[in-house]
């Protein structure tokens, strides 16, 4: 009975999100720590983009999941981890070097594919999460071993917000990203029309993230509940 009520959960916060979210927002509902009986009731109820943060953990859930699911990476990624999840992954969404470009390139390409991929970028107070800055963003899509890379398509910009309950501060970041997606659109994407992503917002401020511009909002908790 406790499972059934708590798939009943899942679909009913899913659905009550989905209807907070404009048509031209994506939903990755993140689903990392959650076993795959979870991923199904929010497959059961419509869901098809889930975000997996652990190579080990999407690797294993994959071939046991629906084929139709959009896989995102959304956690830091290794370069020596890359070739796990070459061959299925539809987006890796923190991008912050050209090292691990080179390498999703590589991967991709032996598998005759294209990956799409997101600049991260830090736009948080908090020191420790990972991201570019515009001068190390320039300094990647300027190089030329980036004008090589034929197997992957950069879509857009990923960050994070301070994890605080100041507003105003979480406007304000996600303000910053908007305005280097649009700078990086203008400077180097202007004629790319797969050039389109904003992923900001988290199930505690995704809403503040679709205001100021989000197109793609990675939300967990708010669906499946606390992290076990």
């Amino acid at each position: 009975m406790y499972n059934k009520a708590l798939n009943m959960i899942i679909k009913n916060n899913l659905l009550k999100i989905l209807k907070t979210i404009p048509e031209n927002v994506k939903l990755v509902a993140v689903s990392k720590t959650k076993p795959n009986e979870d991923i199904l009731e929010a497959y059961g109820a419509g869901q098809r983009i889930f975000g997996e943060n652990k190579v080990q953990d999407l690797a294993a859930k994959q071939p046991q999941l629906p084929k139709d699911i959009r896989w995102h990476f959304i956690g830091h990624l290794q370069t020596n981890k890359v070739k796990y999840i070459a061959e299925f992954v539809d987006l890796i969404e923190a991008v912050d070097s050209i090292k691990l470009l080179k390498e999703i390139n590589k991967q991709a390409s032996k598998h005759n594919r294209t990956i799409n991929c997101l600049l991260q970028f830090h736009i948080a107070t908090e020191e420790t999460k990972f991201g570019l800055d515009m001068e190390e963003a320039d300094a990647i899509l300027l190089c030329d071993d980036f004008k090589k890379l034929e197997n992957i398509k950069i879509a857009g910009v990923m960050g994070m917000a301070t994890f605080t309950s100041d507003k105003n501060l979480i406007h304000s970041e996600f303000k910053t990203l908007r305005k280097y997606f649009e700078q990086l659109k203008q400077k180097y994407f202007s004629d790319k029309e797969y050039f389109k992503e904003i992923s900001m917002g988290m199930s505690d401020d995704y809403q503040i993230a679709i205001a100021e511009g989000s197109t793609m909002v990675r939300v967990g908790s708010a669906i499946f509940g606390a992290r076990g």
